[in-house]
């Protein structure tokens, strides 16, 4: 099987086990995409996906907080409006900042927010064109720096 199929297949699983609504954590992705035979998965893959698609913790019909990807906030692609949005990305020791076009920082600080603090986010403060973002760890910033610009694609 072609390394592009096997891709197709773990996100078509990926996404699937989203839409159950039922998995809090990313070591219970990683334990469900291995029991689909997927070996090579891990919690830092997870992550990365998670991010790359869009997906929030949000409260399940059963209250419970739980991974999803929610259609309200769109998931930027390389196609999407929101990618153009972003102009730069910086960081240093403590703080990561983008800078937007004008009027587009709340809306690109909302997604951010949206991943929450399990992908580092601790959170954002938006002006009109530019956006604060602390990490939960100042140790992770550069992890937290480098997930942000493959979200975007300013890699």
């Amino acid at each position: 099987m072609k390394y592009s199929d096997k891709q197709e297949k773990l996100i078509k699983a990926f996404k699937a086990l989203l839409k159950q609504e039922r998995f809090g954590s990313q070591a219970e992705i990683v334990t469900a995409l291995q029991a689909q035979s997927f070996d090579n998965i891990n919690q830092s893959k997870v992550s990365r996906m998670l991010s790359k698609f869009g997906a929030v913790r949000t409260r399940n019909a059963k209250m419970e907080m739980v991974y999803c990807l929610p259609a309200e906030l769109g998931v930027p692609t390389v196609s999407s409006q929101l990618k153009i949005l972003v102009i730069d990305i910086d960081h240093n020791e403590s703080m990561i900042v983008i800078h937007t076009s004008p009027g587009a920082a709340q809306l690109i600080a909302r997604l951010l927010d949206s991943l929450g603090k399990a992908e580092g986010i601790l959170g954002t403060i938006a002006g009109d064109d530019t956006i604060f973002i602390t990490p939960t760890q100042s140790s992770r910033i550069v992890e937290v720096y480098v997930a942000i610009k493959d979200l975007f694609d300013l890699s």
